[in-house]
């Protein structure tokens, strides 16, 4: 097991069931953490257990810590355990421990740090769906980057992952994306078509969809009346919209594994569609009925109505209200699509359903987890993620608009301009509920203060020492298997040990990023692991003695190799979740 927090973790626990803690209730040792202390000048670990148990067992919490640093003292390579403050058990262990680890990082290579966190669990991550009216803007781009981080990050930690798209075809806006694109489709026949009427998409980008029309069907839909050539175009603006939205993720990186359709929930067969057998369900289960929806405060949802309506109980499962499933049309609402959709995800063997939105869907957060509950009797969990805005600058200055989408900066528009990699890393520099200024200027320069330069050039430079070393000792065999076998023992700095504690920190990130559905944790991570790595070979610059390379000391030389080489796998590893690339060169 390479995550030494979780080792000490589960030895710390072990000392618990051990430990004479007379309590009324059955200890929790859930609560119990070990995680790098906040000063590392405490030690190595630091552990809340005294704290956590003090409460339940009516002791003093020091007095449980001075019990459990009594046994920690006895353990192999632990040097030093002290108690802080209220009784946080800090725990420093021996040079010797981290060197004997950096052993386990060039054993698993690239690999060090997935682990069996997940241990198989089916998740389903749905990200981006956009409704298939145009390109992707800006804000679609951060939910994009972070749901496949996260999906990535899932995966690497054990889950099996399926990465999905719900594509809002069925709505209203798909007839206001046809008719503007039938305009498209006049004006490609010669006709001018004037200014785009209020209430259609002006964009450019529909162009190309109205000269397809007409080259696919001449001056034919001129001539045929709405309900003959609205489904008609209906199709051809869906599949070119979501073909336009394909090609934009693509050059994000984002590629999902299924694209799946509103439309299908609305289809019926045999009488009945998804979404009425769905109902039909939470009916025989007493979470449907009729009844009146009191007026709610400040705005009126779309779907709310004053007259008797068939209701779900969402309150019953956690909601702030119940929720209409039908319209006074008696056509399903749009959340009575969402109860069918997460009826067939359920249906479909997902114990975890996550959802990446807008910070302006933030009003359906409990509706859609209360909906989880109901549809699989709470086997099965809903958790909503919200990114909030991105504001764009130029050097400072906000960037607005453009003329292809009209009113907008497309997704494409910024890849283009800065790089996926850039785009990627930067929209994981911030917290994904934390709003995020993005600078077109500050993300392609080369400096310390560009997160994603400053990484990807440390990787660079790890390859750069390699092909040095290949250079002035042409007899040393540097390959990987070789770097196994270096007697990491000659590593005695301190800055070459704290580069191996923080390599120790990379399964705990992982796991704890997995676990909170944050994987703007590993892009922080990167970069401090880099920061060491850059500082460790500045020093070498005045004390020759802590270069990388020597001549005339082959054994240290291999030693230090095996240690940037380690670093270059983690950042390698951690990059590939991020969705950016690990250069060996950068010029």
């Amino acid at each position: 097991m390479s995550n030494v927090f979780a080792i000490f973790e589960q030895r710390i626990k072990e000392f618990v069931q051990q430990l004479d803690l007379k309590s009324d209730v059955e200890l929790n040792l859930s609560r119990i953490t070990v995680e790098p202390p906040r000063d590392p000048a405490h030690g190595n670990l630091a552990s809340n257990a005294a704290m956590v148990l003090a409460k339940l067992a009516k002791q003093n919490p020091r007095a449980i810590a001075q019990l459990l640093a009594d046994k920690l003292s006895d353990e192999p390579n632990v040097t030093n355990v002290s108690i802080a403050g209220p009784g946080f058990i800090n725990i420093t262990l021996s040079d010797e421990y981290w060197v004997h680890h950096l052993k386990e990082v060039l054993d698993q290579g690239k690999s060090y740090g997935g682990n069996a966190t997940g241990d198989g669990l089916k998740v389903n991550v749905e990200y981006v769906s956009a409704n298939p009216t145009g390109p992707m803007h800006v804000g679609h781009c951060r939910g994009a980057v972070v749901g496949d981080a996260l999906a990535n990050l899932l995966s690497f930690a054990g889950y099996d992952v399926t990465r999905e798209y719900y594509t809002n075809d069925a709505g209203g806006q798909i007839e206001v994306l046809a008719r503007s694109a039938y305009l498209r489709y006049r004006e490609a026949l010669g006709e001018d078509i004037g200014a785009i009427p209020e209430g259609l998409y002006p964009g450019e980008y529909l162009i190309p969809l109205g000269e397809a029309l007409a080259k696919q069907h001449g001056e034919a839909l001129l001539k045929a009346d709405d309900e003959d050539w609205l489904p008609i175009v209906k199709k051809a603006s869906i599949d070119g919209m979501m073909g336009l939205i394909r090609a934009d993720l693509a050059a994000l990186g984002v590629h999902h594994d299924v694209f799946f359709s509103e439309r299908s929930l609305h289809k019926v067969e045999n009488g009945s569609s998804p979404i009425s057998r769905t109902v039909d369900r939470l009916t025989e289960m007493g979470l449907v009925y009729k009844g009146t929806l009191p007026p709610p405060k400040g705005a009126k949802p779309d779907d709310w109505e004053d007259r008797e309506q068939l209701l779900f109980r969402s309150t019953d499962v956690g909601d702030d209200m119940d929720r209409a499933l039908k319209k006074s049309n008696d056509d399903f609402t749009y959340f009575a699509a969402d109860v069918g959709y997460f009826h067939d995800k359920f249906d479909r063997g997902f114990k975890e359903m996550i959802l990446i939105l807008g910070a302006d869907h933030s009003g359906y957060v409990k509706r859609l987890e209360a909906v989880g509950r109901a549809i699989s009797d709470g086997a099965s969990k809903v958790t909503v993620r919200l990114c909030q805005l991105v504001k764009l600058f130029r050097e400072g200055q906000p960037v607005t608009m453009s003329k292809r989408s009209g009113n907008f900066i497309t997704l494409r528009e910024v890849v283009d301009e800065v790089g996926r990699d850039a785009v990627r890393f930067m929209m994981l520099y911030r917290k994904n509920d934390a709003p995020l200024d993005f600078d077109f200027a500050k993300v392609t320069e080369q400096s310390k203060d560009n997160p994603v330069f400053y990484v990807q050039y440390a990787h660079a430079r790890v390859y750069s020492v390699m092909r040095q070393a290949a250079r002035d000792m042409g007899d040393l065999d540097i390959s990987p298997n070789a770097l196994k076998k270096a007697d990491t023992s000659l590593l005695t700095d301190d800055g070459e040990i704290g580069i191996i504690k923080k390599m120790a920190e990379y399964p705990r990130v992982i796991d704890s990023a997995a676990r909170s559905h944050e994987p703007h944790r590993l892009a922080f991570y990167l970069y401090e692991l880099a920061s060491l790595l850059h500082s460790q070979w500045n020093k070498g610059r005045d004390l020759p003695d802590l270069r990388f390379i020597h001549q005339e000391n082959a054994p240290l030389t291999l030693a230090r190799l095996a240690l940037v080489y380690s670093v270059s796998c983690i950042l390698a590893s951690g990059l590939a979740i991020i969705g950016a690339d690990a250069p060996e060169e950068m010029r």
